[in-house]
């Protein structure tokens, strides 16, 4: 996720993203050239991916939502992520998993996206 990682118990929901891992910042890059087709901002401002997971190996596995379960594309955005994520230099392999928990909420958008909304 895009700010602080939800907990319940003491236990976050979301697992961390490799942050510190050197692709982290071009992945993310990439994930911000997927666009949700309903909403003019992209899915990672949106705060539709919640965990991307870089292994040594430079396999990167994404864990992301939709801003609804019935989403038109649910079938297509994560191989549009695969598209965007896959060409990135060094990266080896990327898999991408949607989850509804925790669902969605406009809470998860960066503060760019909900400038870009009209919502600040």
């Amino acid at each position: 996720m895009n700010s602080e990682t939800p907990e319940i118990e003491g236990a976050p929901i979301i697992k961390p993203s490799s942050t510190d891992h050197p692709l982290y910042p071009a992945i993310v890059e990439a994930c911000r050239t997927v666009y949700d087709p309903e909403i003019p901002v992209n899915i990672y401002d949106l705060g539709l991916v919640y965990t991307i997971e870089i292994s040594d190996a430079n396999e990167v596995h994404i864990l992301m939502t939709l801003t609804a379960p019935g989403c038109p594309v649910a079938g297509e955005m994560p191989g549009w992520i695969t598209d965007a994520v896959g060409p990135v230099d060094g990266v080896q392999s990327v898999s991408v998993d949607l989850t509804w928990d925790p669902p969605w909420g406009m809470d998860m958008m960066s503060d760019e996206a909900r400038l870009e909304l009209g919502f600040m």
